[in-house]
C-alpha cells in the first residue's frame, strides 16, 4: 500500500485497487457517460412530393470551402433554420394533463412534454390508398386524432408553455446490473430473440408480419422497443405511450431511462456476441423491408411511425440512441433501395408487356388485360414514388444532418451507405447533388471516414456505364483522391491509389503527368500495401504490352520474349528514378502482380543475346541496373521475404506461399546453373556487376546440381569464383565471393565434398600469395631497403583477403595467427611498420581468429568433450590480444589504428561478457573492463565522436560517409551499456550531449536511454543528474558567477526539460527514481555549502536547482513534501542576502515544490491518482507524524543508495 507524507517509498508493493481498472477512453461525457452533444435543429418535417434529389445544379454543387472539416456547417444549414421559422406553429407546446395521464397511463408524468410535429401528425401526402377512395380509414383517423387530441389543446390555452430541456441521465447506482443483463430480461422482445441469434432472421421477420396482421399496433410498439433497446437504453414503452404520447416526448422519456454510465452500448461493444448481433441488426431491418415490399410499407402506418421514431432518435443528444438510428434509418433506405430496384424491373416489365398488347390488331387485343396492365403499371408508378418520397424524406431528415456528426463512426456509416445507394439505384443516387456529400467529405479528419468515401467511389468508377456521371465531380476532386495517396493512414492510401488506376482506366486524359508521378514515388513507400498498389498502377500506366514488338529477334535470331520491352522500361524506370539502392523495394512492389519480375530467360537473353537489326544495345548503366534488379528478383523469389523494412520482421509463410517459394527457387536455379558462367565471363572485369552476379548461387537448390546431373556447371563455378578470388581486390567483390563459397559449403549437401576441396584449394591460394608478400616485405626491411608499390601493393591485398575469408572460414588450420599478430604489436610498438591499411586487416583477420576458436571450444561443449586446455588457450590469446589493443586505442601512432582497436574492443566485450559465466568451462573467459578502459572508450567517443564538422571543404557523400562511421562508434558504445556490460553511470558522457547533437545521434541517444530505464530506473535517474552536472561544471563563470541567462546554460534546462519528459506520464512508476535524482541535484547545489569568495553569498552551485525545477512536476504531492524538508536541511531559507539575485533559483525551486502541485494534472498508467474518500480521514494523520517524516527523511531519501 502506498504511504502519505514522507514514509518509505516501497515501489514492490502491489498497486491499490484504484489503480487496477483502467478508465474507458472517452470523448467528453455527461453525468451519465452518454456523450452529448450541441442541440440540432432538425425540424420533423412531412413527406411532400418533392424531386428526388435536393435541388442543386450546375458547378456550384462542388463548393468545397463548405466541408473543410469535420464540423463545417453544410449549405443546408440556412435553408433548415428557415423551414424552423416557418413551420413554428408546428412546434408548439401541447402538453398533457397531469392528473389526467396520470389515470390514463399509470406512471408518475413528472414533467410536460414538448409536442413536435412528427410525420404521423402531418400526413397530407396525396397517396395510393387515399386515392383509391379510403375515405371511410381516413375520417376514422381523423376522428381519433381529435379526440385524443381535444384534453391537448385545452391544457395549451390554460397552462403557460415549458420549453424542456433533455435532462441527464442518472447515473447507475452501485450494485445494478450490466447492460447486457438489463435488457434482456424479456426473452420474448424482439432485441433478446435477435442478440441470442438462436432463430433465424427470416423467421423471426415472418413470425413479426403475422403479429403485425393482427395487432399492427403492438407489433409497431414490439418493434419500436427493439430500436430503444438494441440503443443501450433499458427504458419500456408502454401501449398507452404509444397510443397518447408523440416520438419526440417518447425519445425524453427514455433518455430519462438511459443511465448506464459506462458509455458503451450494444453497437460499440466488443466481442464476438455483440459483433454478431450488430450484423444481425443491419440484417433483420433489411429482411424486414424485403418481407414487407409488397403491401406494408404502403399501408401508411409502419414506415411513417419507423421513419419518424429513427429520424428523431438520429436527432438524439445521446451518442447511443444517435448512433443506433443513423445505422438503422441508413440500412432502412439501403433496404428501400433494393425495394426500388425490384419495382423498377417490374414497370419495365409491365410497360413492354402492355405496349406488346396495344400493338396488337384490334381483333387481337385483349381489352381487360390491356386494363389490367394499365392498372398494374399505375400501381406501380404510385409505388416508386412512394418509395422515392420515403428515399428522399429520410435523405434529408437524416443523412444531411448526421453525415457531419460529431461521432466518426456515424459519418463513416454515412458514407458505406450512400455508396451503396449509388451503385445499386444510380438512377436516382449518382447525381452530382449527392456526389458531392463525398467529396466534402474527403477532407474528413478521421482516416476510417476518409477510407468509407474512397471505397463508396470505388466501384462507381470501376463501371464502364457509370464513368459518364462521374466527369464533374472527377474534374473537381480529383486532385484531392490523388493528394490522399499519401495520407498518413496507410489504409488510406492504398484505397486512393486503387481508385486512381480506376480512374486511369477510365478517365484516362483526366490525370496529368504530375499526378501520376506522384503516384510512381509510392513504389518505394516503407509500407508494403502502398507500395504494391502503386506497382499495380505502374502496371496500368507504363507497362502495357506491346504488340508492335513482339517480332523481334536477336542477332542470331532468336526470337524476344513478350516481355522484353517491358523489362526495357523497367530498366528506364529505375535509372530516371535515381534510387539505385533501393532495387530491392521497386522489385517487392511489382513482383506479385507482374510475371516479367521472374521471367528470367528473358534478363538473360537482354544480357547475353546480341541485340538484332531492329533493337538498341543496353548501355553500360543499363546493363548494371538490370543485373541488379534481376538478382533482386531472385533473392525474393528464392527467399519469399519482403525487403528490411516491409512488412512484418518474421513473416511466417503459408504452405501454399512456401510451396511457390520452392517452386520459384527450382527454375531460378535450373535456369542460372547453364547461364551464371556465362554471365561471369561476360562480366569478368566489372566489379560492380560481378558482385551481384556472384550472389546468385546463395539462392540456388543446391541439390539440383546432382539430380539434373550437371556438375560440370558446378566445377566451372567453382572455378570462376577462384580465378575471381585471384584477380580481384574489390571488397563487395571478395565479401560475396566468400559469402557464395560457405554456402555452397553448407554440411550435408550432395555438393559438400566437391566445394570444400575447392574452398582448400582456394585458401590455400590466399595464405600462399600472404606468406610470399610477407616474405617478401619482411626480406626488403631487414636488409634496410624500402619496399616499391608492388611490394606494398601485395602486402595490402593479400592481408585484405586473408581478412575478409576469415570473416566466413575459419582459417585456424593453417597457423597464420602468430605472424599476424607480430605484425600487430610492431604497429604498435612503432617498429618495421606494415602499411596502415594492412595493419587494419590484420586486427580484423585476430578479431576473426578468436571468435572462431571460440565457436571450436562451443562445439566442443555441445559434443560432451573437455575443452578446459583449448579455454586457457584462448583465454591468453584473448588477453594479449586485449592488452594490445588496449595500448593502441590509447598510444596509437595514427587515427586508423585508434579507430579499428576501440570497434575491435567493443566487440569483444560484448561477445566475452556475462553471458558465458553459465558454463564452467567458459567462465574463464569472461572479460570485465576495468575503470581504466572505460576511461578509454569515453576518451575515445569524446575525442572521435561528438566534434563538430568544420571541413566545410568536404562533398556530400563523404559527409555522409564520416557521419555514417561516427554513428557506428556511438553505437558501439551505447551496446556497452545496453547489455550491462559498463556500468550505466558511465553513459553519463554521451546522455550530456542529447540536445547538442541531436540531429546527429539523437536516436540512439534516446533508445540507450530508454533501454537504461529498463535496466534500472532509479540509476538511470542518477545518470540523468550526473551528465546534467558534468555540463554544469562547465558552464563560463563570470568570477565565481554563472550567467542564467546565457545560451549555455539555457541549452542545459533544454536538456534537463527533455530528461523530464522521458520519463513520461506515469509518476507513480518513476516515484523512486525522480526523489533520487532531485537528491543528488540539491546535495550538488549545496556542496560546497560555504562560497569562499563571498562568505555572505550563495553556494556557487546553487544555480543548479533552477535545472533542477525542470523535474518538479514529475514528483508526487507527498514527495514534494520530503524533497522540501531535505532541501531545508541542506541550505537554510532565512541565510543573510536570501533574497538577492543569487539566490532566485533556491526561491524558485522551492516555490516549485510548495506552490507546483498543481501545476500538471497527475496521470498514471493505469489511473489518476488519487483517493478521494480517504483524504479527509487521512488528513489529522498526516498532520501527527509531519515531525517524524521530518526526522526521518534523510533516511528514506537515501533509499537505495
Amino acid at each position: 500500500m502506498q504511504r502519505r507524507g514522507g514514509k518509505r517509498i516501497r515501489m514492490d508493493d502491489p498497486p491499490p485497487p484504484e489503480y487496477e481498472s483502467p478508465m474507458t477512453p472517452m470523448t467528453p461525457m455527461d453525468g451519465s457517460g452518454s456523450e452529448v452533444q450541441e442541440p440540432y435543429n432538425t425540424p420533423y418535417t412531412p413527406y411532400s412530393n418533392q424531386p428526388a434529389t435536393p435541388l442543386h445544379s450546375g458547378t456550384e454543387m462542388y463548393n468545397t470551402d463548405q466541408y473543410t472539416e469535420t464540423q463545417t456547417t453544410s449549405q443546408f444549414q440556412n435553408t433548415q433554420f428557415e423551414q424552423s421559422q416557418q413551420q413554428q406553429h408546428l412546434y408548439e407546446q401541447q402538453q398533457f394533463d397531469i392528473q389526467q395521464q396520470q389515470s390514463v397511463s399509470g406512471f408518475d408524468q413528472a414533467v410536460q412534454y414538448e409536442q413536435p410535429a412528427t410525420p404521423a401528425n402531418l400526413r397530407t401526402r396525396v397517396t395510393r390508398s387515399r386515392a383509391r377512395g379510403a375515405a371511410a380509414a381516413a375520417a376514422a383517423a381523423n376522428a381519433s386524432t381529435t379526440s385524443a387530441s381535444s384534453p391537448v389543446a385545452q391544457t395549451t390555452q390554460q397552462r403557460p408553455q415549458r420549453v424542456m430541456t433533455i435532462e441527464e441521465p442518472k447515473k447507475r447506482r452501485p450494485g445494478r446490473k450490466p447492460l447486457s443483463e438489463l435488457v434482456a430480461e424479456d426473452e420474448s422482445c424482439l432485441y433478446f430473440i435477435i442478440r441470442q441469434g438462436k432463430a433465424s432472421l427470416q423467421t423471426v421477420v415472418d413470425d413479426w408480419i403475422e403479429s403485425y396482421k393482427v395487432n399492427r399496433d403492438a407489433a409497431l410498439l414490439s418493434l419500436m422497443q427493439f430500436f430503444i433497446n438494441a440503443s443501450g437504453c433499458k427504458g419500456k414503452i408502454t401501449p398507452t405511450m404509444q397510443a397518447s404520447m408523440e416520438h419526440a416526448a417518447i425519445i425524453r422519456k427514455m433518455t430519462e431511462e438511459f443511465d448506464e454510465e459506462s458509455g458503451e452500448y450494444p453497437l460499440i461493444m466488443t466481442g464476438q456476441t455483440w459483433k454478431k448481433f450488430r450484423n444481425n441488426f443491419c440484417e433483420f431491418v433489411q429482411i424486414l423491408v424485403k418481407q414487407c415490399q409488397y403491401s406494408i410499407i404502403y399501408d401508411q402506418y409502419l414506415m411513417d411511425n419507423v421513419i419518424s421514431l429513427l429520424t428523431g432518435l438520429s436527432d438524439s443528444q445521446v451518442r447511443a440512441f444517435r448512433h443506433t438510428a443513423t445505422l438503422a434509418a441508413m440500412k432502412l433506405m439501403t433496404a428501400l433501395v433494393d425495394v426500388a430496384l425490384t419495382v423498377s424491373i417490374n414497370l419495365d416489365n409491365t410497360q413492354r408487356q402492355y405496349e406488346a398488347e396495344r400493338q396488337k390488331a384490334r381483333d387481337k387485343r385483349a381489352s381487360d388485360r390491356l386494363e389490367a396492365l394499365m392498372t398494374k403499371r399505375q400501381e406501380l408508378e404510385e409505388n416508386m414514388d412512394e418509395i422515392k418520397n420515403m428515399l428522399t424524406y429520410m435523405f434529408k431528415s437524416v443523412f444531411v444532418h448526421r453525415y457531419r456528426d460529431t461521432l466518426p463512426e456515424i459519418r463513416a456509416i454515412c458514407m458505406a451507405e450512400i455508396g451503396v445507394w449509388m451503385k445499386k439505384f444510380h438512377q436516382n443516387f449518382l447525381d452530382d447533388s449527392y456526389l458531392k456529400y463525398i467529396g466534402w467529405t474527403l477532407h474528413d479528419k478521421v482516416g476510417e471516414v476518409r477510407l468509407k468515401c474512397l471505397q463508396a467511389l470505388q466501384p462507381l468508377y470501376a463501371s464502364e456505364e457509370l464513368k459518364g456521371k462521374l466527369e464533374l465531380f472527377t474534374s473537381k476532386f480529383k486532385d484531392r483522391i490523388v493528394a490522399m495517396t499519401l495520407d498518413k493512414e496507410y489504409d488510406v492510401a492504398v484505397q486512393a491509389v486503387r481508385l486512381v488506376i480506376s480512374i486511369l482506366k477510365h478517365h484516362r486524359e483526366i490525370l496529368t503527368d504530375k499526378d501520376c508521378e506522384h503516384v510512381y514515388e509510392l513504389v518505394y513507400s516503407s509500407h508494403r500495401a502502398v507500395a504494391q498498389a502503386a506497382g499495380e498502377f505502374l502496371n496500368e500506366r507504363l507497362f502495357v504490352p506491346d504488340e508492335e514488338a513482339a517480332g523481334v529477334k536477336t542477332k542470331r535470331g532468336k526470337k524476344r520474349l513478350p516481355n522484353t520491352p517491358l523489362i526495357r522500361d523497367l530498366v528506364q524506370f529505375f535509372i530516371e528514378s535515381e534510387l539505385h539502392e533501393h532495387g530491392a523495394y521497386l522489385v517487392d512492389s511489382l513482383i506479385e502482380s507482374n510475371e516479367m519480375m521472374k521471367d528470367w530467360e528473358c534478363m538473360t537473353d537482354l544480357l547475353l543475346e546480341e541485340p538484332g537489326p531492329n533493337e538498341e544495345a543496353l548501355d553500360d548503366r543499363q546493363e548494371t541496373s538490370l543485373i541488379e534488379i534481376m538478382v533482386c528478383c531472385i533473392r525474393q523469389a528464392a527467399t519469399g521475404e519482403p525487403p528490411v523494412g516491409r512488412g512484418p520482421t518474421r513473416k511466417i509463410l503459408s504452405a501454399k506461399e512456401l510451396k511457390q517459394v520452392q517452386d520459384d527457387k527450382t527454375r531460378l536455379t535450373e535456369h542460372f546453373i547453364q547461364t551464371l558462367p556465362q554471365l561471369l565471363d561476360k562480366y569478368r572485369a566489372d566489379p560492380e556487376k560481378l558482385a551481384n552476379l556472384l550472389a546468385i548461387p546463395q539462392y540456388f537448390e543446391l541439390d539440383v546440381y546432382t539430380t539434373a546431373r550437371q556438375e560440370m556447371f558446378l566445377d566451372s563455378l567453382l572455378k570462376k569464383i577462384k580465378t575471381i578470388v585471384e584477380k580481384h581486390h574489390d571488397q563487395d567483390v571478395l565479401e560475396t565471393c566468400t559469402k557464395t563459397l560457405e554456402v555452397l559449403c553448407t554440411e550435408g549437401n550432395a555438393i559438400f565434398t566437391r566445394c570444400d576441396v575447392a574452398r582448400s584449394t582456394l585458401i590455400d591460394m590466399i595464405v600462399n600469395k600472404y606468406k610470399e608478400a610477407m616474405d617478401d616485405w619482411r626480406t626488403l626491411i631487414e636488409g634496410e631497403e624500402t619496399p616499391d608499390e608492388d611490394e606494398t601493393f601485395n602486402v595490402v591485398y593479400s592481408l585484405k583477403k586473408v581478412s575478409i575469408f576469415y570473416n566466413c572460414h575459419n582459417l585456424g588450420p593453417w597457423s597464420i595467427w602468430d605472424s599476424i599478430f607480430k605484425d600487430i604489436v610492431e604497429a604498435k610498438e612503432g617498429s618495421k611498420s606494415l602499411p596502415e591499411e594492412a595493419i587494419k586487416y590484420c586486427i580484423a583477420a585476430c578479431f576473426f581468429s578468436i571468435m572462431w576458436d571460440l565457436r571450436h571450444l562451443e562445439e566442443l561443449q555441445e559434443g560432451g568433450g573437455g575443452g578446459a586446455e583449448e579455454a586457457a588457450n584462448l583465454r591468453n590469446k584473448l588477453h594479449q590480444f586485449m592488452d594490445t589493443m588496449k595500448d593502441m586505442l590509447l598510444n596509437g601512432p595514427c587515427q586508423l589504428y585508434k579507430e579499428e582497436a576501440y570497434i575491435t574492443v567493443c566487440d569483444l566485450l560484448v561477445v566475452f561478457c556475462d553471458q558465458l559465466a553459465s558454463n564452467p568451462v567458459l567462465a574463464n573467459l569472461v572479460y570485465e573492463p576495468d575503470r581504466a578502459l572505460q576511461l578509454m572508450l569515453i576518451d575515445f567517443i569524446e575525442t572521435f565522436v561528438f566534434v563538430m564538422e568544420e571541413d566545410d571543404e568536404q562533398d556530400e557523400h563523404s559527409k555522409i560517409e564520416e557521419l555514417h562511421k561516427r554513428r557506428n562508434f556511438l553505437a558501439s558504445f551505447c551496446k556497452l551499456v545496453v547489455y550491462n556490460v559498463i556500468p550505466t553511470k558511465a553513459a553519463a558522457d554521451v546522455f550530456k550531449h542529447y540536445v547538442k547533437y541531436y540531429n546527429d545521434y539523437g536516436d540512439i541517444i534516446k533508445a540507450t536511454l530508454g533501454k537504461a530505464r529498463e535496466i534500472n530506473k532509479t540509476n538511470c535517474a542518477r545518470t540523468m543528474a550526473l551528465s546534467l552536472t558534468m555540463l554544469f561544471k562547465e558552464l563560463p563563470r563570470d568570477g565565481i558567477r554563472i550567467n542564467r541567462q546565457s545560451e549555455d546554460f539555457v541549452s542545459l534546462k533544454e536538456l534537463a526539460k527533455r530528461f523530464a519528459l522521458s520519463f513520461g506520464l506515469d509518476a507513480v512508476k518513476n516515484r523512486e527514481a525522480i526523489t533520487a535524482l532531485h537528491r543528488e541535484g540539491i546535495l550538488f547545489s549545496v556542496d560546497p555549502l560555504e562560497n569562499v569568495e563571498d562568505p555572505t553569498g550563495p553556494p556557487p552551485n546553487l544555480p543548479f536547482l533552477e535545472i533542477l525545477a525542470e523535474f518538479t512536476n514529475k514528483l508526487l504531492k507527498q514527495d514534494k513534501r520530503v524533497v522540501l524538508n531535505f532541501l531545508d536541511r541542506r541550505i537554510a531559507t532565512g541565510m543573510p542576502s536570501s533574497r538577492g539575485e543569487d539566490w532566485q533559483p533556491l526561491l524558485m525551486y522551492r516555490n516549485s515544490l510548495v506552490h507546483g502541485e498543481t501545476d500538471q494534472p497527475l496521470v498514471t498508467s493505469k489511473r489518476a491518482y488519487g483517493r478521494k474518500k480517504k483524504e479527509n480521514a487521512g488528513a489529522e494523520e498526516e498532520e501527527g507524524v509531519e515531525e517524524a517524516d521530518e526526522v526521518n527523511s534523510d533516511q528514506e531519501f537515501a533509499l537505495g543508495y
